[in-house]
């Protein structure tokens, strides 16, 4: 389609169902995704805008063995209290003061999730595992690392938001599902060397990619969204 061109009713449906049908999937199959399919995915996804051109992403694309290594070394670690104390978010991605309706929203997905997997709210064991299978990325076949480099500001990483949902929303467009996870911050140290990450970069954050287990009863959590009305303003005079 060319840029000045109109959509078709056709195309839009296809951009609304591929963004309505995104939604975080906490449980994937087996089936791989080829390289092909990712590398067409994060080439669609750099069309995002950024500031003067600035592209200040940078992916980290974990399949089989890598993947696998990965995973061990953070859960080897999230299993042991005295060493998971050892290691702290570099940022803040949540607020440290939660107020409403943030707190509200937060609790419910929470509570929702467990509900679906059949956690009671004093199985701490049960929370703790299912927490844990971020770190296995969800059993998907496709792990994504960002990064970014330090000098980069407050800017860039609203550009990289960007970014990031323009890979959910393209593989949505073929098929396939995600999962965004802040999770991974806390072992940012852990996977720089696993990665062999410069000291210039910085961890944004984790992804899976992949099919997502249809079966799975996790699977159907779709979280609610406020109405416009409550969130924007329409300012004419």
């Amino acid at each position: 389609m060319s840029r000045f061109e109109i959509p078709s009713p056709e195309q839009r449906a296809a951009v609304d169902a591929a963004i309505e049908s995104r939604h975080s999937m906490r449980a994937f199959l087996p089936t791989p995704v080829a390289r092909e399919v990712v590398e067409d995915i994060l080439r669609i996804a750099a069309r995002a805008p950024s500031g003067t051109n600035t592209q200040p992403w940078q992916v980290h694309v974990l399949t089989g063995a890598a993947k696998q290594r990965l995973s061990s070394r953070i859960q080897a670690v999230y299993d042991d209290p005295t060493e998971l104390a050892a290691h702290t978010e570099e940022y803040a991605y949540y607020p440290r003061e939660w107020v409403s309706p943030y707190i509200d929203r937060r609790r419910k997905i929470g509570w929702d999730l467990y509900g679906l997997l059949g956690i009671a709210k004093t199985d701490k064991a049960r929370m703790h595992d299912q927490h844990g299978r971020n770190y296995a990325f969800f059993d998907a076949p496709v792990g994504l690392m960002f990064t970014i480099d330090r000098v980069m500001q407050q800017g860039s990483w609203l550009d990289y938001g960007m970014f990031i949902q323009n890979i959910m929303i393209a593989a949505r467009a073929r098929g396939l599902h995600t999962c965004p996870q802040a999770a991974f911050t806390q072992f940012h140290r852990l996977i720089a060397e696993e990665l062999k990450l410069g000291p210039e970069q910085q961890l944004v954050c984790g992804m899976s990619l992949g099919h997502a287990d249809p079966v799975a009863v996790e699977n159907g959590l779709v979280t609610e969204r406020a109405s416009v009305a409550e969130f924007a303003r329409f300012l004419a005079d």
